[in-house]
């Protein structure tokens, strides 16, 4: 059954989909079975491809370019990390009269749950995640792709309209005056001195668990290079308390780069909150939490 429909534009997809155009690029794959993976994510839908494969398919013209983006470049940054990145196992160019009008591709299936399982305690994954973080800025950004404006990891002042907009969509559902009061404190914070390397969506469910540690980190979204505060931003959806301020400190965080950091978390609530308020409760969810733990930090 296809997921309720989050955007204008969205394509349907379901497993026989999957079938015919693995079975019409991949007969050696056609006997394998597909299940479709759940998730709130907002712009693929995943199905599993036998034991060791996956199938991610755009459902938005917008995201159409990530897999080629995450081919070119995941396997350049996967040796220096700590976590394992989703290796890209084919690229298929849209194809006329196969029923979907998009690019998609094939990737390696990286086991485990989802970062939501891990316990109340979180330090270990705090200290694990800051590692990853630590060693992605570390990378050369040489001929990394260029970020286009309103992109994560450039300037607040690129997304204050839309912040603006979206708060005052949500009206009465969220304490305007206070999600404006910090977003003003991040608007207002100095600037950072050069571009890393950003994952740029690491959220809980884009987080992989193995045997109670941190693993993988997928979908990698917001790929590209920018401010590295914008992968702050599990101190306000992951982490709380002492796990919280244990991860930035690992990140030498300093006061200015803790408020961009934290604008960071406020953004992708406020903006996601109005737009899937209807049909995506699972990112409602992850986003109302995470503007919770932004409003009661008092940095």
């Amino acid at each position: 059954m296809p997921r309720p429909r989050m955007h204008p534009d969205q394509v349907d997809t379901d497993p026989a989909l999957v079938r015919r155009l693995v079975a019409r690029r991949f007969p050696q794959w056609a006997d394998l079975p597909v299940t479709a993976v759940p998730s709130h994510g907002t712009d693929h839908d995943v199905y599993r491809l036998g034991e060791q494969l996956a199938v991610r398919l755009p459902i938005v013209a917008w995201a159409t370019a990530q897999a080629a983006r995450d081919a070119e470049w995941l396997p350049r940054l996967a040796p220096h990390l700590p976590l394992a990145l989703p290796v890209t196992v084919a690229l298929v160019d849209a194809e006329p009269g196969t029923g979907y009008p998009f690019g998609w591709s094939v990737v390696e299936w990286l086991p485990g749950r989802d970062a939501g399982c891990l316990p109340g305690d979180r330090a270990e994954a705090a200290v694990d995640l800051a590692g990853f973080v630590r060693a992605l800025r570390r990378v050369d950004t040489t001929g990394a792709p260029e970020r286009r404006p309103g992109a994560r990891g450039g300037p607040h002042t690129e997304r204050d309209d839309v912040v603006r907009r979206s708060v005052a969509l949500l009206g009465d559902r969220v304490d305007a005056p206070a999600v404006l009061r910090s977003w003003q404190q991040s608007l207002e914070a100095p600037g950072w001195d050069a571009d890393v390397w950003l994952h740029g969506d690491l959220l809980a469910g884009n987080l992989l668990v193995v045997d109670g540690r941190l693993s993988a980190a997928i979908d990698p979204g917001g790929l590209g290079v920018g401010d590295p505060a914008c992968d702050l931003q599990p101190a306000w959806n992951l982490f709380r308390g002492a796990d919280r301020e244990r991860f930035l400190d690992e990140l030498d965080t300093d006061g200015p780069a803790r408020l961009r950091g934290r604008g960071w978390a406020l953004s992708q609530a406020v903006t996601a909150l109005p737009y899937y308020w209807d049909t995506n409760p699972g990112m409602v969810a992850q986003a109302g939490s995470a503007l919770e733990l932004v409003l009661a930090d008092p940095a």
